[in-house]
Order: structure tokens, then C-alpha cells, then sequence
């Protein structure tokens, strides 16, 4: 009996001693889990975090593309050392930098700003600089048509952007090569159409290529033909890439003391290979172009900076709408489906491609390029004055519309 009861008492002991193992194990593994689920929250809450570092820091990047696009970048593609660093502050609070380098403000709304820079200068600046050669004495450039295209000697300069975000305690670098691919318009002259060409008063229109600086109204009475205007259009012009003045499928009436100047020549009538609508004129297919310029307009805009397209009925070549602009100024490209006329002290710098007529009055003032394709005649009455640019042509449309080759893209650690 007392055998069987001690052994009773043994095996109560091992149960229990069983038990509380067991129950140990399961507390072990609770903690486990709950430190593992812990883990795996702070992982995902880095990880999250992490990629919207670096979701800010590609904000940068597209900030630095924006200000390049908006020639707020003032770096010389003839100096490798040029830089330039955005700033997380507002004008006026830039830190002064040194005579190679460009300081700018943040174009951010103030008070919602992402944290792709600083306030003060240090190694997290968002920083615009040249890609050069291993000296630094070069800048490099891409150019597509060489079989090695990245040189120091021809094509599009290679910009360095590079961007820190930060999202709390994560911070995310990258490192892009990017270049500007500007439009290179294809111009016949200064002004081309597709009818005839109605010149009246003193109107001027010059083929020779002038610089993207010309002053405003520069021009006005010609190139040095005009008594009392010498030098004021060929002072302008840069010796190179010069079209004649006026190129039309019609005729060419001058009435008053209307003139062309150009070379080879001032004005080319009767002449044929017209284009067949504005995407010829930039090199796109029609499907490319109508993507690029977007959606139609029905008025012309308040402010004339920027790429239009102007159709009051929404379709293309219908050459019904009648498209007014008094006076304003502005850059880029306006296509105008339908006729557009021009008063008084408008002035522009770009292109102008309308699918109508073209009237220009008063002292209106284009530097660029003027395409017509018109129904009847174009007239330029009084003072209006056309004068090609190309340099002003590429850089309105690469302003307004340009495009950006990422050539590399890379994380820094």
C-alpha cells in the first residue's frame, strides 16, 4: 500500500515537472513570435519608409530637370567645374557660393516642401553638375550618331544630378547622367506658307539667323536698309545658318516699303514640298506630335508662355476658328487651327505654325520662326516684323517641351 501510494505521489511529480516544461517552451515561443512580429513590423515600417526616400529623392531629380528645362540652371557647357545646387529655402536666404556655382531656391510651394536638400550648404544639396573627363578639364557629351557617343567634343552636354531624400531616419541617394534633347526645328525661312504672301506699310521679315538674346522690337526697319537703323539687326545675328527671309508655294507682293532680307535669298516664291502639318516641321510623326502638344484650346491663353494648341472646334485642319491676340508677349509655340491675327505690341519668341491666315498688325514682333499654311494670303501691316532665330526656336520648345534621355541611373550608399 505504501508502495503503491509513493509511486502515485512520483508520477503526480513528473506530470507536474512535464507541465511547467511545457508551459515554459510555450512561453519561449510566444516571446519569439511576438519579438519576430515585432521585427518584421519595424522591417516593413524601414522598408516603407525607405521607398519614400526614395520616391522624394526622384522628386529631386525631376526638380533639377525642371530648372535645367527652365534655363534657371546658369551653367556654361564650356566650364567643367560649373555647379549647380537647389536649396530648401526661399529666395533671398541662398548660401553664398563660389564663383563656379549657381545657388538657387527651391521652386516648392513654400511650407510643403520635400525633403530632397537643405537649407545650408553640406553633402545632401540637390547638385546639378557637368559630367566630365577623368581630369576634369573636360566636359563630356553625348552625341548618338558616333559609335562612341559619350566624347568631349560633340553633341549634348551630360548633366550630374544628384538627390537625397529623407523620410525620418531613412535616407535614400541617387545619382542620374541625363542630357536635354532640344527640338531642332526644320525651317525654310523666317516665313514660310503655302499661298500667297501679301507684305503692307513697312513690314520686315529677315531670314538671318539672329542670336535667342535679341533685344524685344530689335529689327523694326530691317537689316541696316532702313535710314536710321544701321545696326541694330545686324549686330543680332550670328553668321551662320541664315534662310531667306520669305519661302511660299504662291506669290510675293510688296506694297509701301515692305521688305525680305535673307540669304540666299530675300524671298522664294512658286516654290513646292510644303509641309504637311506642324510635325514636319519638328521632325515627329503627326501621332507623336498631337501627344506632345496636348489637348486642344479654345481661346488663346492669358499668358502666352508655353506649348498651345488653339482649336476652338477640337479637330485638326478644320481651319474654321478665328483666333484674336491683342498685344501680350510670350515664348514657346502656338499651333492655330484656323486663321489668327496679331495687333499692336505683341511679341514673341518661338514658333507659330497656323493652319489659316495670318494677320499681322501694328508693331508686332516675332524672333523665331512663322509658319502658314493659310487659305488665301497672309498680311503684315505697318510695323510688324518677323526675324529667324533658331537658337530662339530650340530653346522656347526645349523650355516649354523639351525632353530629357536618362543616360544612367544608379544608388549611391
Amino acid at each position: 500500500m505504501k508502495d503503491a501510494l509513493r509511486l502515485s505521489r512520483d508520477e503526480k511529480g513528473v506530470a507536474l515537472a512535464i507541465a511547467l516544461l511545457v508551459l515554459l517552451v510555450l512561453t519561449v515561443l510566444g516571446i519569439m513570435l511576438m519579438t519576430s512580429a515585432n521585427m518584421d513590423r519595424r522591417a516593413v515600417g524601414y522598408n516603407v519608409r525607405g521607398s519614400q526616400a526614395l520616391n522624394v529623392a526622384e522628386a529631386g531629380v525631376s526638380e533639377a530637370m525642371s530648372r535645367i528645362r527652365n534655363n534657371d540652371v546658369n551653367m556654361s557647357p564650356t566650364n567643367p567645374r560649373a555647379v549647380a545646387q537647389i536649396f530648401t529655402c526661399v529666395a533671398g536666404s541662398v548660401p553664398t557660393l563660389g564663383t563656379d556655382s549657381t545657388g538657387l531656391a527651391t521652386s516648392q510651394p513654400a511650407g510643403n516642401w520635400l525633403d530632397y536638400s537643405t537649407a545650408a550648404r553640406g553633402e545632401r544639396v540637390l547638385t546639378v553638375k557637368y559630367k566630365t573627363n577623368t581630369a576634369g578639364t573636360a566636359v563630356m557629351r553625348y552625341d548618338p550618331t558616333l559609335a562612341e557617343p559619350v566624347n568631349t567634343s560633340t553633341g549634348y552636354p551630360i548633366y550630374v544630378i544628384t538627390a537625397t531624400g529623407m523620410q525620418g531616419t531613412s535616407r535614400r541617394t541617387i545619382q542620374t547622367e541625363v542630357i536635354q534633347k532640344p527640338f531642332n526645328a526644320i525651317a525654310k525661312a523666317a516665313l514660310a506658307a503655302n499661298q500667297d504672301i501679301r507684305f503692307i506699310g513697312n513690314a520686315v521679315v529677315c531670314g538671318y539667323n539672329h542670336s535667342a538674346s535679341t533685344p524685344d522690337n530689335d529689327g523694326d526697319n530691317g537689316r541696316g536698309v532702313m535710314p536710321g537703323d544701321a545696326t541694330h539687326c545686324i549686330d543680332n545675328e550670328t553668321g551662320s545658318g541664315n534662310l531667306p527671309g520669305s519661302w511660299t508655294t504662291g506669290g510675293t507682293t510688296n506694297g509701301g516699303t515692305a521688305f525680305q532680307a535673307g540669304s540666299p535669298s530675300a524671298n522664294l516664291s512658286g516654290q513646292t514640298g510644303f509641309y504637311s502639318g506642324p510635325w514636319d516641321a519638328l521632325g515627329m510623326s503627326q501621332a507623336d506630335f498631337l501627344s506632345w502638344i496636348g489637348a486642344p484650346i479654345s481661346t488663346a491663353p492669358a499668358s502666352l508662355n508655353g506649348i498651345y494648341y488653339i482649336d476652338g472646334d477640337g479637330t485638326v485642319g478644320n481651319q474654321s476658328t478665328n483666333i484674336g491676340i491683342h498685344g501680350g508677349s510670350g515664348e514657346g509655340m502656338m499651333y492655330v487651327d484656323g486663321d489668327l491675327t496679331v495687333n499692336a505690341t505683341f511679341s514673341y519668341r518661338g514658333l507659330l505654325y497656323v493652319e489659316g491666315d495670318l494677320k499681322m498688325n501694328g508693331t508686332a514682333w516675332i524672333l523665331g520662326g512663322v509658319i502658314v499654311k493659310g487659305r488665301s494670303e497672309i498680311r503684315q501691316n505697318g510695323g510688324a516684323t518677323i526675324l529667324y532665330s533658331s537658337d530662339a526656336i530650340s530653346q522656347a520648345l526645349a523650355r516649354y517641351g523639351g525632353q530629357f534621355v536618362t543616360l544612367s541611373w544608379r544608388e549611391l550608399p
